[in-house]
């Protein structure tokens, strides 16, 4: 399952979609997200946001670990 965050500023790139098969040798990088901000303390909300947004099923990720980093800047 995959489900991407979205709205002003908040950009994903992947070639993920809902169903898709990540063969078992997969490239960790299956996905980046990015937003933009006026300001730092925003980007960073908007990160948090999105990452809480972001859905992804059947494979580990590293969005707790980010969350994680954020919540502990």
């Amino acid at each position: 399952m995959w489900h991407p965050p979205g709205g002003p500023g908040i950009r994903v790139d992947s070639h993920l979609y809902s169903g898709y098969t990540v063969p078992p040798f997969y490239d960790s990088l299956i996905g980046k997200l990015v937003v933009l901000d006026e300001s730092r303390e925003g980007a960073l909300k908007k990160m948090r946001n999105a990452l809480a947004e972001m859905q992804i099923r059947g494979i580990d990720t590293t969005i707790p670990l980010h969350l994680y980093l954020i919540d502990n800047k």
